[in-house]
């Protein structure tokens, strides 16, 4: 069915185009063993599972886009003899995607990305209870060991992983056996991992399996599983995490949960303990209102058990079923004991605040600071259930502007951002700015077709530093959107807005005050879409 021209524009408005758009596909497949560069003028194909291994360091370029194929399953996997060059930037990240169709993409496309490091983890041997490395979930690893992780190295570097978005990512290889979004197993404290989007994962949004890793500024939208997955040790930091639901994707197998925390999946007392510090985390569930009808599968804000040690602080949980649920003697003697910590967090419109006797005496206890609000709208979020453009910042006058606090030991880090006074991943500033998108469905990462009876198309110079002209013909009278966008989609200036007579035209465009760097010239008719790039030096 042929759509409107209001619904092609408002759909390009939240379209994020890569240079990608006018490249040539290659497709990768098997072992990178030497050191490699992925460029923005290509879009690569992930076929099966590809491992950068044997010292090898793979250097992803800003705004470089990568598809994972769905058929084998294409992974990712950066293994603990590799690195990981991946620095995108501010309003030009790289994106991971899957390789369907506008509409037709679903959580679990393709597999995602795994990065492994030998930084410590719990697992030991059964018989002699000496430390083992660990076998990373979703049946990766193969003879030559390239699932293996973990070891003793708690600064090890797995290398950069920054203003990165994964999208439809997520595969169940066997029950409780699946890729994540994004899969950190024994990843190292030397490793740098911030500005992350994990959007419709098939399974967790972020899972750590051990390691020593500190993470900053990142995103779970819309994953089936949990958005933060913890366990087998991990002692990380992790400040300013949004994590927001979309009632129809859960995980039918298991519990859909904001945080899962075990210390491993059956709740020993080996060492390293998961002690993973939290702080500043908003976690938007699936229920706007206490009304709002949910899958059965959705549970908690908070489920932490198997004897975890993690704490919590600074954090908004809000529209889940439960807030949270502290389950097990030995996770709740680590909470009494001090081991773990949950201080100077809210709770906002969750039909039930604790799951269990122990949660609703020890939580809500007066030298803990936390706090309950009866519904959502009380937390006073500008618009955080909107899930195609989420909005959670505080509203004036919100709860949760005020509240946090800093003085907890396992804060003293210098990697904490101790100077907000907020509760929850946002104050007055919204760090998810240029680089994330929250309508992954509807980005046109293929290439555009013309537009029929549109001819005669130039645009000179190119690349340009003062002005550029846009030259055009068509045959017929057409109505016609023109406009210029960043990289990210959105609006630079507008040239055309209307019907467009037949005959040539020209539209200078400005290009002086813009930033260097590269923009799209969009062309929406009624019938296609046509677009052309822009370079700025």
């Amino acid at each position: 069915m042929k759509k409107s021209l209001q619904t092609i524009i408002f759909t390009l408005t939240c379209l994020i185009f890569s240079t990608s758009i006018f490249a040539s596909t290659i497709t990768v497949s098997g072992d990178i063993t030497t050191n490699t560069s992925w460029t923005n003028d290509n879009i690569y194909l992930l076929q099966g599972f590809v491992y950068v291994k044997g010292g090898a360091t793979l250097t992803i370029q800003e705004g470089t886009l990568i598809k994972g194929d769905k058929v084998s399953k294409g992974t990712l996997i950066i293994t603990s003899t590799g690195k990981i060059n991946a620095a995108g930037t501010n309003c030009n990240p790289i994106v991971f995607t899957s390789n369907q169709d506008v509409d037709s993409r679903e959580p679990g496309d393709w597999g995602g990305v795994i990065i492994l490091g030998n930084a410590p983890i719990n697992l030991k041997d059964s018989a002699t209870g000496t430390p083992i490395r660990g076998t990373i979930e979703g049946g990766v690893d193969n003879t030559a060991g390239d699932g293996k992780y973990g070891g003793s190295d708690a600064n090890d570097n797995s290398g950069t992983f920054q203003y990165v978005r994964i999208e439809y990512p997520g595969i169940a290889f066997l029950p409780n056996n699946e890729i994540n979004g994004l899969t950190l197993g024994g990843v190292g404290a030397g490793t740098t991992i911030d500005h992350i989007q994990v959007s419709y994962s098939g399974d967790d949004s972020y899972e750590w399996f051990g390691g020593t890793v500190n993470c900053k500024y990142l995103v779970a939208l819309g994953g089936t599983d949990d958005d933060f997955d913890t366990d087998f040790g991990f002692s990380g930091k992790c400040q300013f995490l949004l994590g927001v639901r979309d009632s129809s994707y859960y995980d039918a197998a298991g519990a859909s949960n904001g945080f899962e925390s075990d210390n491993d999946a059956t709740g020993t007392t080996h060492t390293p303990f998961t002690s993973a510090v939290f702080s500043n985390v908003t976690l938007v569930g699936p229920k706007n209102t206490l009304t709002t009808p949910v899958a059965s599968y959705f549970k908690r804000g908070m489920h932490i058990r198997r004897n975890s040690n993690i704490s919590v602080y600074n954090t908004v949980v809000m529209g889940w079923p439960i807030g949270e649920f502290i389950e097990g003697t030995l996770s709740q003697t680590n909470f009494s004991t001090g081991t773990a910590d949950i201080k100077n967090n809210t709770w906002a419109g969750c039909n039930v605040n604790h799951a269990a006797l122990f949660d609703s005496t020890f939580v809500p206890s007066v030298g803990n600071n936390n706090s309950f609000l009866s519904t959502a709208s009380a937390a006073m979020l500008t618009d955080p259930f909107n899930l195609t453009n989420v909005n959670p910042l505080p509203l004036t006058g919100s709860p949760v502007l005020t509240g946090a606090s800093y003085t907890a030991s396992n804060l003293s880090s210098s990697f904490f951002d101790k100077t907000g006074t907020y509760r929850g991943a946002f104050g007055t500033t919204n760090w998810m700015t240029c680089w994330t998108n929250f309508n992954p469905q509807a980005s046109l990462y293929n290439s555009v077709v013309n537009i029929p009876n549109l001819t005669n198309v130039s645009l000179f110079p190119n690349p340009s530093n003062g002005v550029s002209n846009l030259s055009i013909s068509t045959d017929k009278n057409m109505n016609m959107t023109i406009r210029v966008v960043d990289m990210n989609g959105r609006l630079v200036s507008e040239l055309q807005n209307g019907m467009l007579n037949s005959g040539a035209h020209s539209f200078a465009i400005q290009t002086a005050e813009l930033q260097k760097g590269l923009y799209v010239i969009q062309m929406v008719s009624e019938q296609n879409t046509q677009s052309l790039k822009l370079v700025v030096e």
